[in-house]
């Protein structure tokens, strides 16, 4: 297990759990679809201003990406209409007709739509550990969002609410195909093209453009809560796969929770212990995953950031770049060992 993209995914959990009550606090002077069209906005122009700022530092004190090239723009595209455009949507359409604990409750199956998706849609490895710790993880998000008995008035809202689930789990398998390419290149595009049709959408429903204060700062918990959230997410996605990866995402209601008690000085209650005891349980189930077994690479040419180690060991032309870490295009040639590994980007074989 990746340790590092561990606390990657954990770190996006936190940005984008502790983005939720900063919203909230937004909701009453901006339109919710005004509002979540800003925060995109908000997330791919400070990506864009930090990916920007990144390319004038010196050589080497950054790791160098590669750029996304056509290849990508299919499941980049994809992505962005499924997550960026649809999902809100689906989402703002099934809150107008659904009662808020039923809402809360049916969002938590996001994480299982992302890793049923992984599983079996985009054949994702897993095993009874790795389920057990996705049940824990969602059943934790569950408890944490019940705020009463939840009722199915009427089906139609909360099949809305479960399509955004849906388009969201598809999102994430989608961004995980690109997930080699620069991260904050990936989230510029996705904020800028999914804020501006979600703005544009929200205007022409009859929304206004909000005072220049709550703007600002709708922006600013995008940049973080939405921007960088993203960027570790797609980072965590290139060395955990899709389904670990949002299992860990799964923890966000938790840590959002955890962020409301220190700085909001609201109670710890009983329902914030189970539920932070079975999101514990699901992460070091995750944790000490152990998978291992004699595996087949295939022969794949690519290009993306890496250090020589086993599965790169490859030889330099006169015009690659010296050092590590560093990017350039390369070529894996046929290998069979044997090793523990999670399905990143090199350990995407069948079982």
């Amino acid at each position: 297990m990746n340790r590092h993209a561990v606390i990657l995914a954990l770190a996006s959990a936190a940005l984008f759990g502790i983005s939720t009550p900063a919203a909230k606090f937004l909701l009453g002077d901006i339109d919710p679809i005004v509002l979540a069209g800003i925060l995109y906005c908000g997330a791919g122009i400070g990506i864009g201003i930090l990916r920007r700022f990144t390319q004038t530092l010196p050589a080497g004190s950054t790791p160098q990406e590669a750029p996304l090239d056509a290849k990508d723009m299919p499941s980049l595209a994809g992505a962005i209409v499924a997550g960026g455009i649809a999902g809100p949507i689906l989402l703002m359409a099934g809150l107008d007709r659904t009662e808020a604990s039923t809402a809360s409750l049916l969002l938590t199956l996001e994480g299982v739509a992302t890793a049923l998706l992984a599983w079996f849609a985009f054949h994702e490895n897993f095993d009874r550990r790795v389920a057990l710790g996705m049940i824990c993880l969602v059943a934790g998000a569950a408890v944490l969002a019940w705020s009463g008995r939840p009722t199915l008035s009427s089906l139609f809202g909360p099949m809305l609410i479960v399509g955004a689930c849906i388009a969201w789990g598809l999102d994430n398998n989608l961004t995980r195909k690109v997930s080699l390419a620069d991260p904050l290149q990936i989230v510029e595009i996705k904020g800028l093209v999914a804020g501006s049709v979600s703005l544009a959408l929200g205007l022409l429903l009859g929304g206004t453009l909000p005072k220049i204060w709550p703007a600002i700062m709708a922006g600013l918990v995008g940049f973080l809560g939405y921007g960088l959230s993203l960027a570790l997410f797609v980072r965590s996605l290139r060395y955990l796969g899709t389904a670990r990866t949002g299992a860990y995402f799964s923890t966000a209601p938790f840590l959002g929770t955890f962020a409301s008690i220190l700085g909001l000085g609201e109670p710890v209650t009983v329902q914030l212990v189970v539920a932070g005891s079975l999101m514990g349980l699901g992460v070091w189930l995750h944790l000490t995953e152990r998978h291992e077994h004699e595996h087949v690479h295939e022969a794949l040419e690519h290009s993306h950031s890496h250090v020589h180690d086993q599965h790169h060991r490859h030889v330099h032309t006169a015009t690659d770049p010296a050092g590590e870490r560093h990017t350039h295009r390369h070529r894996h040639e046929p290998l069979k060992h044997t090793h523990p590994h999670v399905p990143d980007m090199h350990h995407t074989h069948r079982h």
